[in-house]
């Protein structure tokens, strides 16, 4: 029987975890106000917000954090 990981960023894509929290937070400009960084708040899109995450550990970093963080509101507030 294999194992499931418990990790909620296993198996997640960078695409679709910044798609959830550009829906989640109304747009990029809500976005950029939880994370201020460049690629968020000045022309913003998927690909060039994907391009600077996927070269840039720290960013990525806070980003997936803050996937954590909408995840585990979701389940607080039953919408998970």
């Amino acid at each position: 029987m294999e194992q499931q990981s418990k990790d909620p960023l296993h198996g997640k894509r960078l695409d679709a975890i910044l798609e959830e929290l550009v829906e989640y937070y109304g747009g990029f400009e809500g976005l950029g106000k939880q994370i201020n960084i460049k690629c968020f708040t000045d022309n913003p899109s998927i690909s060039s917000s994907l391009k600077f995450l996927r070269r840039t550990e720290w960013a990525r970093t806070k980003v997936e954090s803050l996937y954590l963080y909408v995840l585990r509101q979701k389940k607080k507030n039953g919408a998970g």
